[in-house]
């Protein structure tokens, strides 16, 4: 789609910042009004639209859109998407260790165990770990508990907190990220550990290099749009 805006504009609404082009409201896919929750968020909303060049390039809009999403999406059917979100701590990655060797199991350890000591302070929770992949069960309160904190948040922030659990395999990683307790790059290093193992015992072609790329740039996206949305 060809440009056809000069500027992009933020605008106090009742339902929180509108996005508005030379004056006229930007809509979702939905037709809804595009509307973030906060000052913050429609600053970076808006600075997409300005960038773009003389073709519009969706992909070039990552918050815009995750906020179109957020709206379109989540918002009408929020408790049931943030419940799909939160059963992913019954197979949370952090929980289902190597059995070796010796290397990647301690190199997990080191990595995963803060994750889950944090979690469990955080939320007063208990975790079970096993090695290897056969399920195990987590305790009913426990799951109950990160179910009710992930229901808690807002459209914007499960849509920014939803790829982030998807693509690390963690709903603790996610929340690690949201809540802001642990750098987002070392959240994202503890959750490629197996995938880092791999490469280097056998090393990686350029196609899985640049799939590994585009996750990682993936993750940082939905980072930056999860602290937006808590600005």
């Amino acid at each position: 789609m060809r440009r056809f805006y000069k500027d992009a504009a933020i605008v106090p609404g009742d339902a929180g910042f509108e996005i508005q082009l030379d004056g006229r409201p930007v809509r979702t896919p939905a037709r809804a009004l595009l509307s973030l929750p906060n000052a913050a968020l429609a600053q970076a909303v808006a600075e997409e639209w300005r960038r773009q060049g003389d073709s519009i390039d969706p992909r070039a809009m990552p918050f815009t859109g995750l906020a179109n999403a957020a709206i379109d999406q989540i918002a009408p059917a929020r408790e049931a998407f943030a419940a799909g979100v939160a059963r992913y701590a019954e197979t949370d990655l952090l929980c289902y260790r190597a059995e070796g060797p010796d290397r990647l199991v301690a190199r997990q350890a080191a990595a995963w165990n803060p994750l889950l000591d944090w979690a469990r302070t955080r939320y007063d929770v208990t975790f079970r770990v096993t090695q290897g992949i056969i399920h195990i069960a987590q305790p009913p309160e426990t799951l109950e508990r990160l179910a009710t904190t992930v229901a808690a948040f807002d459209p914007f922030t499960l849509a920014g907190l939803s790829t982030l659990v998807t693509l690390s395999g963690s709903l603790v990683c996610g929340l690690a990220v949201v809540d802001g307790a642990h750098d987002p790059e070392a959240v994202w290093a503890a959750a490629e550990i197996d995938e880092a193992w791999q490469v280097e015992q056998w090393g990686e072609d350029a196609e899985a290099a640049a799939r590994t790329a585009l996750r990682r740039e993936q993750f940082s996206t939905n980072c930056a749009f999860c602290a937006l949305t808590r600005a």
